[in-house]
């Protein structure tokens, strides 16, 4: 099976910057799955990255944020290489943006380049080139960015790893009562014209952009999976065998 997995700033990141123990759970996680499927990671944490390296450049100032972004890229690869390589997993980094899947010369080298590093058994890691794309920088388009990789890269999933642990019929925060919802065959309009909600310091997107990203999905016939990065054993289950305690599956 080809599948994409998404993992946010959010998940990645603890107390300001980027935690390895975090990510280190992380790859442990795809090498259970790899390489008997096709996996590909988009990531977030270049920011949070660059942060640990020059704490002197804000990540609420757009420049200094494209800056960061530019920094700790590199770092955040390298640590990848780092946590994959007792896996004997190699890596590569392809950096893309949405204007890259508006045109087909575009989108179709993309993939020829990414169909050969996975029938080489390479993970190829997908982050949004931050350094000139603003507006993805700035609202959290990653989670949207990895719906169009599912889509556009022939994956049979999308399993969006993240700081909650499903998607709930209210704000599991403010309401006691809410209830999360196993499964989601469609989400109204209204929900999908809400405001982003990001809750922690480097994340830009919140569950508007999950959704988003799960609507894009449904409307091709394509399904994603949302769950918790932090207790990677719902994932785990549901990659293993289709059933999940928590979570929530988007699918027709």
């Amino acid at each position: 099976m080809r599948l994409a997995i998404k993992v946010g700033s959010s998940t990645l990141c603890d107390l300001g910057a980027l935690s390895r123990e975090r990510m280190k759970a992380l790859c442990d996680f795809i090498a259970e799955f790899h390489p008997a499927n096709e996996i590909i990671l988009v990531t977030s944490g270049a920011v949070a990255a660059g942060r640990t390296i020059a704490p002197n450049l804000s990540n609420k100032k757009t420049p200094e944020r494209q800056a960061l972004a530019a920094i700790g890229q590199a770092a955040l690869m390298n640590l990848y290489a780092a946590l994959f390589e007792p896996h004997n997993i190699k890596v590569a980094q392809i950096l893309i943006t949405k204007d890259d899947f508006e045109s087909f010369s575009r989108s179709e080298n993309a993939k020829i380049a990414l169909d050969t590093l996975l029938a080489h058994k390479i993970l190829p890691i997908i982050n949004e080139n931050d350094t000139v794309v603003i507006d993805e920088l700035l609202r959290g388009d990653n989670d949207q960015l990895s719906a169009k990789v599912a889509h556009f890269f022939n994956a049979e999933l999308l399993v969006i790893l993240t700081d909650i642990d499903g998607y709930y019929d209210k704000n599991p925060k403010r309401f006691s009562n809410a209830t999360m919802l196993a499964k989601v065959a469609e989400i109204p309009e209204e929900l999908l014209a809400q405001e982003a909600d990001p809750n922690a310091e480097f994340a830009t997107g919140g569950i508007v952009t999950k959704l988003k990203a799960a609507d894009f999905l449904l409307r091709r016939g394509k399904k994603m999976f949302l769950a918790s990065g932090f207790d990677l054993s719902f994932a785990r289950e549901f990659l293993r065998s289709g059933s999940y305690a928590k979570g929530t599956l988007f699918a027709k």
